[in-house]
């Protein structure tokens, strides 16, 4: 309770209020912006404090903030990379303010250009923007990672042209990925879910380290990606992108965006459609195993985006929709051949998606919302291998009420609300029938401290009651220190806990003659992973050090140690596992030692430890397979002024990790004894250049220019319905030299 002292000084301030002018009952408020960029953007976190004081705030999501009046009456307001301004205010109540850039750096949150880190968030955030996109082809989102040092991207395996990720040197079904923080890419849609968000589509990519916020649910394990897509109202009208490359893969990429109604100079109602379409119908066999090296397929995609803006409200609504075609397998060079003999790879994937977003505005008090997330899925996919087909339908829908609020003053503040899952899947493979119904109701808080800019806590947890696995539990911390302005320690904590989908998440697996078998019933897996991170950031360079361990209480195992089986069954310990873990160490450097000239230079340590050996009763603790322990990333990017002409060159150094035994002379007979083999170590080498225009970019690349490929990656191709056909253990590129071309034409701004 307030001591009677207080409540005679809340008096006093009361009736002096009353006796003076009007303008000291009234809050500053405003808007900080950036227009360097020809259009403006808001500039998150900015700080806003009265000279002399200790009476501070910082802008929000959309650049807003809003601070008592003082007895002062210098505003100064301050971003890292922006020069300062300091206001005289008198009268003014709403303020537009436009901070102007000192430089390029690096650490800049909301850009349009180049990577960037996140400084205010105390989860270790990398922000991939449109100009770090622009680096490579990135014509889908499995390829907007080439200059990126913490994600890796692969093949699954040598028919399908699935790919998927790897962070902190587990797969990607341990990252919750999200789309404008909607949990998106998951389920069935792990398989081929990289595929389907155009790169052209993106704004920008979040790729953050170790346990999530608990506010998007419970699924993310060792990090989270949140793709932003195009807004319909700050997107160009006209955006067309082409593409080509040598092995006949074709695409066009055409965005449209219309501001329909304005008021007072602000976009009330906007509209946007994000279209894609793709294909490729060469038969590719470089390796010359009478295999497609790639399969054949067509793509349409498309989005259309609906968005109100008004000063009490915020909605967005729309519909996707993807349409997907893939063939692949044997190269059928004789037209008279028999179906019986031929072993074809075939898939169908029709995924429809509705989705909303509505929240209440406070103008007085940016601090304070109330937001609505639903979202529905209806995913079908048909694929056959050979003779085994494989059907798979998900049904998903998805809330989040979300409510935030501070407790006295902005440097305590809290987001709390409830949450609901449906998941609804159906798959069947080959006589294996998996059906699984998930209704998961749950609620959350997370508590956010910050004091002044040296320290920002933030504490959550969330509990869901699953209709299958009871109660569920997730606590997560995350802490951040600024020593100063340039050096920045984070620490982080966190439970993670998802569902496995065994068929869609080892999809490349079942392009074997491999019998399927379950050892047990499957069980959630369940981690704890734990980080630290340094970072520190020198005139226009960087250094970020980060560590993490990644720890399973239980795990499906996916044990392809016998070349004639794959076996399925849990591995379970405890928190502090020493029988199935994963550590993570990265160092990166980014220099910038003279203007439009960048390097970055990472290297990356995985170490990662599965037990196995159930299906023999036996017990070893041995390397995961496919990981590779270290990875090498350098890139240099130079441009001249106004971005007119821009080189970029890549060189990533892939090291040796273990793979399986696929001797057609291998008997497998004890885990104990067994031979343990490694695919060598390779580098793959890819560049860029592009010319830029007023309206028009051009753009030639070439991705693997070294021509490096896996030699044989499919076993016995020439009896692929014999006893030890495998072609889902790839583990390097099975498409040599790739050359490609492109344009970018963009009409204009805003309508």
């Amino acid at each position: 309770m307030k001591s009677l002292k207080e409540y005679i000084k809340e008096i006093i301030c009361f009736a002096l209020v009353l006796f003076t002018t009007s303008v000291f009952a009234q809050n500053v408020t405003g808007i900080v912006l950036d227009n360097s960029n020809a259009k403006e953007e808001a500039i998150v976190g900015a700080t806003v404090h009265w000279l002399g004081t200790k009476v501070a705030t910082q802008t929000d999501i959309e650049g807003k903030f809003s601070i008592p009046r003082t007895k002062s009456n210098q505003l100064i307001i301050s971003f890292v990379g922006y020069k300062s301004d300091t206001l005289n205010i008198n009268n003014e109540t709403d303020l537009k303010v436009y901070l102007k850039s000192e430089n390029q750096l690096q650490e800049v949150v909301v850009r349009s250009g180049s990577t960037a880190i996140d400084r205010l968030s105390p989860h270790q955030t990398e922000i991939i923007t449109s100009k770090a996109l622009a680096k490579a082809a990135c014509c889908n989102l499995s390829e907007s990672f080439e200059t990126n040092a913490s994600v890796s991207v692969s093949y699954s395996d040598a028919v399908t042209g699935a790919k998927q990720i790897q962070l902190l040197g587990l797969a990607g079904t341990y990252v919750q990925m999200n789309v404008e923080n909607v949990p998106s890419l998951r389920g069935l849609a792990t398989t081929f879910g990289l595929n389907y968000i155009p790169g052209t589509w993106v704004q920008s990519i979040d790729v953050g380290k170790g346990a999530g916020s608990i506010i998007n649910g419970y699924e993310s394990m060792t990090g989270q990606l949140n793709v932003e897509l195009q807004k319909p109202d700050i997107s160009e009208r006209v955006y067309l992108n082409t593409y080509v490359n040598s092995l006949g893969r074709g695409e066009v990429n055409l965005n449209l965006a219309k501001i329909l109604k304005s008021e007072n100079g602000k976009p009330k109602w906007s509209v946007g459609l994000l279209t894609h379409g793709s294909t490729l119908q060469s038969s590719i066999d470089k390796n010359h195993d009478n295999f497609y090296d790639l399969p054949k397929y067509t793509q349409a995609n498309f989005i259309n985006r609906w968005k109100y803006e008004s000063d009490k409200m915020m909605a967005q609504f729309g519909i996707k929709f993807l349409h997907e075609n893939r063939l692949g397998g044997q190269i059928i060079k004789n037209p008279l051949a028999l179906d019986d003999i031929i072993y074809r790879f075939t898939n169908n994937t029709n995924r429809i998606e509705l989705f909303s977003k509505t929240a209440k505005l406070f103008q007085n008090k940016p601090y304070k919302g109330l937001g609505l997330i639903l979202n529905g899925v209806i995913h079908d996919s048909k694929s056959k291998f050979g003779f085994r087909p494989y059907d798979g339908r998900q049904n998903t829908i998805y809330g989040n009420l979300i409510y935030q609020d501070i407790i006295g003053n902005t440097n305590h503040t809290y987001k709390t609300g409830i949450s609901f899952l449906y998941d609804d899947y159906r798959e069947r493979f080959a006589d294996t029938l998996m059906t699984r119904t998930e209704v998961v109701p749950g609620a959350f808080f997370e508590y956010t401290y910050k004091y002044l800019d040296k320290i920002t806590a933030v504490a959550g947890a969330r509990t869901d009651y699953h209709n299958l696995y009871g109660a569920i539990f997730t606590p997560r911390l995350h802490f951040l220190y600024n020593f100063n302005p340039d050096n920045a320690l984070r620490l982080s904590a966190g439970k993670g806990f998802r569902t496995p989908n065994p068929f869609a998440e080892y999809f490349g697996n079942l392009v074997s003659s491999r019998t399927v078998r379950f050892l047990d019933r499957i069980k959630p897996e369940i981690t704890w992973n734990f980080g630290i991170s340094y970072t520190k950031h020198f005139g226009k360079s960087s250094l970020i050090i980060d560590m993490y361990r990644t720890n399973f209480v239980n795990q499906l195992i996916a044990d392809t140690e016998h070349p004639q089986f794959l076996y399925f069954y849990n591995s379970t310990s405890s928190w502090n596992s020493k029988l199935n873990y994963a550590n993570s160490a990265q160092i990166e450097l980014n220099l910038s030692p003279i203007n439009r000239l960048e390097f970055k230079v990472a290297y990356r340590y995985t170490d990662v430890w599965n037990t196995l050996g159930k299906p023999y009763n036996q017990s070893i603790t041995i390397r995961k397979m496919f990981i590779p322990r270290d990875r090498v990333l350098f890139n240099v990017g130079y441009a001249l002024p106004y971005d007119k002409w821009k080189w970029d060159f890549t060189v990533q150094y892939n090291g040796t990790r273990r793979v399986p035994n696929l001797s057609p002379n291998y008997q497998h007979t004890s885990y104990e004894s067994m031979p343990i083999k490694y695919a060598p170590a390779f580098i793959n080498i890819n560049a860029q250049v592009s010319r830029s225009f007023r309206r028009w970019d051009l753009y030639l690349g070439g991705e693997n220019l070294n021509n490096f490929r896996q030699k044989d990656p499919i076993v016995t191709p020439e009896t692929p319905f014999g006893t030890r056909f495998d072609a889902g253990s790839a583990w390097g590129p099975v498409i040599g030299r790739i050359i490609y071309f492109g344009t970018r034409y963009k009409l204009g701004g805003v309508i």
